[in-house]
């Protein structure tokens, strides 16, 4: 079945369809730095909850202004005065975003540029690939500010660099940036100049697959990362079933069996 996104309902986000499949989602409170209020959040869900199923073969996420995102609107949450089970909620909403970016079999390619900070990381990691340029720096001060993350950090954040690299960010504040912050894992590619013209460059890429390949790798491989061993080994004996056997693959794969197709070649 596929859907209709009216981008005219979106006033946080910024989004502009391209002809190729190729969309871009541009968080767009500058003077906030893209701080996370929950009307952001509202609109992330339901974004890449129709993505799917309208057409979108890649997305490329970015911020406007300066920087990419400093994370949770601080004065929202001040000023709300929430409740813990009204809190509880709010982080559930941002679970549903971010989870909804992970597994959703969209490809999603962020563009960071100066602060992804807190839940700017959080939302950041969600991502299938993140380019950073020269500005952008890596926090999780949640410590600092009297709080604790909510938004996904204690899984993904963590799963890319490490328990005590995780926690080492949120006791004391440390920042990353530069090469270290792409060797540990934060970014999988760090560039001299715009790292928007990178994601744009890679979800092009992305968006010449077939878009059942990639809902696969885009969804299968983070639910797999979830189960035993043994259960993975048969999930993914299952999705390659289906994914490997698909007739729009027939014309790629006769290509590569008579030469006619592009070769993996170390310089490409």
């Amino acid at each position: 079945m596929t859907v209709e996104i009216d981008i005219s309902r979106f006033t946080n986000l910024a989004i502009d369809a391209q002809e190729d499949g190729v969309w871009v989602v541009t968080l767009n409170r500058p003077t906030k730095r893209n701080a996370l209020d929950i009307d952001t959040i509202e609109e992330l869900v339901e974004f890449f909850s129709l993505a799917p199923r309208a057409g979108v073969r890649a997305v490329v996420l970015a911020g406007a202004g300066d920087h990419f995102c400093a994370g949770l609107d601080l004065i929202e949450h001040h000023d709300e005065d929430r409740s813990p089970a009204d809190f509880m909620h709010v982080c559930l909403r941002w679970h549903e975003a971010f989870n909804k970016m992970e597994y959703g079999g969209v490809p999603i390619i962020a563009a960071l540029q100066g602060a992804v900070v807190g839940g700017g990381l959080e939302l950041a990691s969600s991502a299938h690939i993140r380019v950073m340029d020269q500005t952008t720096y890596f926090a999780l001060p949640e410590g600092q500010r009297g709080l604790f993350t909510g938004g996904g950090a204690t899984i993904r954040v963590t799963d890319l660099v490490g328990k005590s690299r995780m926690i080492d960010m949120m006791l004391t504040g440390r920042v990353y940036k530069g090469q270290e912050a792409s060797d540990l894992g934060l970014a999988q590619y760090i560039v001299e100049g715009s790292s928007l013209d990178k994601a744009m460059e890679l979800a092009r890429r992305a968006a010449e697959n077939l878009p059942l390949s990639n809902f696969a790798i885009c969804s299968a491989v983070s639910h797999m990362q979830n189960m035993s061993a043994l259960d993975a080994a048969y999930a993914e004996a299952v999705v390659a079933g289906v994914v490997n056997t698909q007739p729009d693959a027939r014309a790629r794969l006769a290509a590569f069996a008579d030469k006619s197709a592009a070769r993996v070649r170390p310089d490409s």
